[in-house]
């Protein structure tokens, strides 16, 4: 079996999530912000947000899924845990580990813009544009990365490595 190969470091990664984390404060002053974290991936990427933010917020959680135990999207998006917050007239902004065919953020998106938030806006660790199948505005965006499938800070590959701190790339013969 081959070694994940470290793409992204843990020194990296906050220092990144740091300059993030006062952009936002910045853009969100006096906004009544509401951090929208997606199940289970973003989870790590929020954490170390949320410690970083300098401005009153709350937090919700939503659920869903489209990739299961598999490498690639199934392209249908299921909702398995839906928001327990009213969002509307609230500054909103979804928190995502990562943006590769663009279908999930797509259908998240159409569903809470029906809830009349006053702001809708999109932070991700990764971005991975050479996978887009739909097109899908970015506001805060942590690094762009390869079309390799990666896993780490929160991220898994059939419910593992989810616990490692650094964002590495998980070769074929490994999974």
């Amino acid at each position: 079996m081959e070694k994940i190969k470290k793409l992204l470091s843990e020194r990296k990664i906050k220092s990144r999530v740091k300059k993030l984390a006062q952009a936002i404060s910045i853009d969100y002053q006096e906004k009544n912000l509401l951090l929208v974290c997606i199940l289970k991936g973003a989870v790590v990427f929020l954490s170390d947000l949320l410690r970083e933010i300098t401005i009153p917020f709350d937090i919700d959680f939503v659920g869903l899924a489209s990739y299961g135990s598999h490498t690639k999207t199934t392209g249908t998006v299921r909702l398995t845990k839906d928001l327990e917050t009213d969002i509307k007239d609230r500054g909103v902004l979804i928190i995502e580990d990562i943006v590769d065919t663009g279908l999930t953020l797509d259908y998240l998106v159409k569903k809470l813009k029906e809830r009349e938030p006053a702001s809708l806006r999109i932070c991700t660790l990764l971005n991975k544009p050479s996978r887009r199948q739909v097109k899908i505005r970015l506001d805060y965006i942590g690094f762009k990365i390869p079309n390799k499938f990666v896993v780490g800070y929160g991220m898994d590959y059939a419910g593992k490595y989810r616990n490692l701190p650094f964002v590495g790339h998980l070769p074929q013969s490994a999974r």
